[in-house]
């Protein structure tokens, strides 16, 4: 351990403290978690925690949501400027307007986004039980936001179902292009293809798996083969690398980086520790009306 890894060890006593890390930041800071873990496993484990203090690493909407879901919890984000651009790309005037055209429309809301949305929405999803919760819903008509992609690999899969679709999309997997994973594919031609369904259709018709970022590396630990190319942020790397020491993974040739995520370090979790600078305040009636969609997927995904 390093000086700062022994300093955030201490931090941690002293303050009642855990930290949970999104699989997209950096090593070092997957390295300190006590949980790592997509943004289904980090809302859920949040709720069942106990400490005082949460230091979330990870993008506003993960401090925003584990906030909601623990009111009486202290929420430190190590950077607050980190954000998910993707997580603002819905309008909640749009939604208002659907709802008025279809009787029967459910407004399911992918995790990745603001409290705002949330509040407007009838169920909050993640990519690993949006298709069990979509299946569940009595409702035909599905309004699906903020992510366009995700949407349509659900359609794909609930064909009963009439889906309205939301122009918002995540920048690092939109910029993953077929002729790129094409090229990765003739340069590793044994290796399995793995993605995440915010990549764009054509990405994912090229696909040996597609799932959450969770599925991905528990797809890769249990299959026999020894290469992937890896079709979602690389930050997943590590986890993987820690469960296959003799296995190896490829980009599938963009940079497939978060800068965002990649704005926490040690330091910054350090001097929120210290100062308790940067918490999560969530005023009492937007946890109300976004908590709702929160507590119907944690029932709807058991």
């Amino acid at each position: 351990m390093n000086d700062l890894q022994h300093r955030i060890e201490r931090l941690k006593k002293e303050k009642n403290a855990v930290i949970l890390a999104h699989y997209y930041v950096h090593d070092e800071v997957q390295q300190v978690a006590d949980y790592i873990g997509d943004s289904f496993y980090l809302s859920k484990i949040a709720t069942a925690i106990d400490a005082d203090t949460i230091v979330f690493c990870g993008v506003s909407f993960m401090g925003e949501s584990a906030k909601i879901l623990n009111p009486q919890k202290t929420v430190l984000m190590p950077d607050e400027t980190a954000d998910c651009p993707m997580a603002h790309m819905a309008d909640p005037a749009y939604i208002e307007e659907l709802r008025q055209k279809y009787e029967d429309l459910a407004v399911v809301c992918y995790i990745n986004s603001t409290a705002e949305l949330k509040c407007c929405s009838d169920v909050c999803v993640t990519s690993s039980n949006a298709m069990k919760i979509v299946k569940k819903l009595p409702n035909k008509n599905i309004f699906f936001i903020p992510d366009e992609n995700l949407g349509r690999y659900i359609a794909s899969q609930v064909p009963e179902k009439n889906f309205i679709f939301n122009d918002g999309y995540c920048h690092v997997h939109a910029a993953i292009s077929a002729e790129q994973v094409r090229a990765a594919k003739n340069s590793h031609p044994e290796a399995k293809f793995l993605v995440h369904p915010e990549c764009r259709p054509e990405i994912l018709a090229l696909a040996d798996f597609i799932g959450s970022t969770s599925e991905i590396i528990d797809y890769a630990t249990d299959c026999n083969a020894k290469e992937y190319i890896v079709g979602t942020e690389l930050g997943v790397l590590y986890e993987l690398k820690e469960k296959n020491p003799d296995k190896t993974f490829y980009s599938a040739g963009s940079a497939q980086c978060c800068p965002n995520m990649k704005k926490i370090s040690l330091e910054k979790i350090i001097h929120v520790m210290e100062t308790g600078e940067n918490a999560v305040s969530v005023s009492d009636e937007l946890r109300a009306k976004a908590n709702a969609p929160l507590n119907r997927m944690l029932e709807l995904a058991k």
